[in-house]
């Protein structure tokens, strides 16, 4: 058989179950650690319920992913979760669902095991959503999410550090209300309030025009220019959180060539 005939036989296989996205829906990606319990709570030591660390290095794989060539109108992370909302309008590999979550897999691995110094893998999927306001609802789940496990965590810890079993901790925290976890860790010292934002809904990334000093090779000399630049957002607001996020896909800009500048003066 000539190679021809046999490359062609054998990427059918390697592509028979291939998917495309189809344009003028929103592509949203989730990126999950893969076996993160086990390395936040054994191989490395953290600091309970929240390691800033930890956050710098979700932080920075998120920044990477929302500048590694995608174009990305929104990313938001929490504990060992990422979330890319894509613009409406990206079509990086032709929108197949294969490419898009290996390729996001493995920068995102990449990025977090640099920053972190330890490795770290992650696993992808996508969810296609029909209109802003779906995609608002997801992003709301997320951060709601965020908050729920942030309390859970922080009675569990905190009655860890009292001398309770792991056991006994979760035992005692399992048919709490939310209401009954606030009240467990006002009695033990702490308002949830007044926790930093970040552990509590998470942070949040998107695209901002600043200005920034320039030179102009033209007139020889130095100016104002604006530029795109990535904006982190680490206390998102509770009230108009979906008003946000609907209004990030609203004004999201196209994608923008490396180096993009806009002259002020």
């Amino acid at each position: 058989m000539k190679f021809s005939q046999l490359d062609e036989k054998m990427r059918l296989y390697e592509t028979s179950a291939d998917q495309l996205v189809p344009p003028g829906f929103y592509i949203v990606a989730r990126l999950d650690g893969r076996g993160f319990t086990k390395l936040t709570k054994e191989t490395l030591y953290l600091e309970k319920p929240f390691d800033f660390r930890f956050r710098e290095a979700m932080g920075a794989a998120t920044e990477h992913l929302m500048q590694c060539g995608f174009n990305i109108t929104y990313g938001y992370t929490q504990s060992d979760e990422i979330s890319l909302l894509f613009h409406r309008d990206d079509a990086s590999f032709n929108r197949m669902h294969r490419k898009l979550i290996s390729v996001l897999a493995g920068e995102a691995s990449a990025a977090f095991t640099h920053a972190l110094g330890h490795m770290g893998a992650f696993d992808a999927r996508l969810s296609v959503l029909p209109t802003e306001k779906v995609v608002a609802d997801y992003f709301s789940w997320r951060a709601e999410d965020a908050n729920r496990n942030a309390l859970s965590a922080y009675c569990y810890w905190k009655l860890r550090e009292r001398g309770l079993s792991l056991r006994e901790a979760s035992e005692r925290i399992y048919k709490l209300s939310v209401g009954e976890k606030n009240e467990l860790l006002f009695s033990l010292g702490i308002n949830y309030n007044d926790l930093p934002a970040w552990q509590k809904r998470g942070m949040g990334f998107y695209w901002k025009m600043a200005q920034r000093k320039g030179f102009d090779p033209v007139r020889n000399a130095e100016t104002q220019v604006l530029r795109r630049t990535l904006h982190r957002e680490a206390e998102l607001p509770i009230a108009g959180y979906r008003e946000m996020i609907v209004n990030l896909i609203t004004h999201a800009p196209g994608a923008e060539p490396e180096g993009r500048q806009l002259l002020l003066n």
